[in-house]
């Protein structure tokens, strides 16, 4: 039978997803789990890969599983077994041709920074410290420039193999919570698919904006002519999380 998760973690510790020969990832670990719940290797498949350093507050996956447990407690059972930085929020029944990969619609994924004058310590796990003014009108203004189908090979680190580097993005949203000692900043981006470092570059493509070392005539001729020298700084991995995965059938509800 058929089965979907929901699955939160810190990718800290983690060289991405995918199974790798050189480091630990969150495939790795969830699919020893799995071992030790049904008996025997049970294949995970995610609904995309993140990278290194990347978290998932809402990564889902699905596997193929021979078991009396109830599919609503698989999520208990095999946390069990799962390191402290990875857990199963919710499971579920799937249908037979339910695919977390190739069923997916829509994947948004949130960039997280903090504006201060000061690095600090506690907000560091998880967001990336920007020192530089950053001008929020100018932010809220660029990030419609993303919105729509777009070829953003010059977003993507550069030898990556796809079929093509084309990309349709539903929104961007930028949010700011201020507070006396910072500024916390979200970009949010939603689309059909991502390219290898693709949400980072658009996040520090709009900061560099933002700052003011670059124009909108810069980012306009990057997604026009693919022009990888008007593109602005890959953000690092830190601040990155896939917050939400979206499919044409309800899964957890």
């Amino acid at each position: 039978m058929r089965y979907a998760i929901l699955l939160a973690y810190d990718g800290t510790e983690y060289g991405g997803w995918q199974i790798q020969k050189n480091s630990i990832t969150v495939q790795e670990k969830l699919e020893e789990a799995c071992e030790k719940v049904f008996g025997k290797k049970t294949n995970v498949t995610a609904s995309g890969r993140t990278d290194s350093g990347v978290h998932a507050a809402g990564q889902v996956c699905h596997f193929d599983a021979d078991t009396t447990i109830p599919a609503e407690k698989i999520a208990d059972v095999l946390n069990r077994f799962l390191p402290p930085d990875i857990a199963v929020l919710l499971s579920c029944a799937a249908p037979g041709n339910f695919d977390a990969n190739r069923s997916a619609k829509k994947k948004t994924y949130c960039y997280r920074c903090y504006l201060s004058d000061r690095r600090n310590p506690l907000k560091d796990r998880f967001s990336v410290w920007v020192k530089n003014p950053v001008d929020i009108a100018k932010l809220q203004h660029i990030s419609e420039s993303f919105v729509g189908k777009h070829d953003f090979k010059a977003y993507c680190k550069s030898g990556s193999q796809v079929k093509t580097t084309v990309r349709e993005i539903y929104s961007v949203k930028v949010t700011v919570k201020e507070s006396a000692l910072c500024k916390d900043l979200e970009i949010s981006v939603c689309g059909g698919g991502f390219l290898y470092n693709m949400v980072r570059t658009v996040a520090g493509t709009m900061l560099n904006y933002a700052e003011g070392s670059l124009t909108e005539e810069e980012i306009a001729r990057s997604l026009n002519e693919g022009d990888r020298e008007s593109v602005g700084r890959t953000m690092p991995a830190k601040g990155l999380t896939l917050e939400k995965v979206e499919y044409d059938i309800p899964l957890f509800d």
